[in-house]
């Protein structure tokens, strides 16, 4: 079975880089047993500071990445 590929080019959203390096970084210090809750509980704190009001990460990491 073969499957045809497509010459379709994915662009990386805007902030996507930064916060994927800020995830890597936190587990590279914490080094984690369970990657995976803690990248849930990493994004789960993100989300909370930016609806309260603080500095959004990933919008931050856009500008930056410009």
């Amino acid at each position: 079975m073969s499957i045809a590929s497509a010459n379709t080019r994915m662009r990386v959203p805007a902030g996507f880089r930064n916060l994927l390096e800020g995830l890597a970084r936190e587990v590279l210090r914490e080094q984690p047993t369970d990657v995976v809750a803690f990248a849930a509980q990493y994004f789960q704190k993100l989300l909370e500071q930016r609806e309260a009001g603080a500095i959004d990460s990933v919008a931050w990491g856009a500008m930056l990445e410009d």
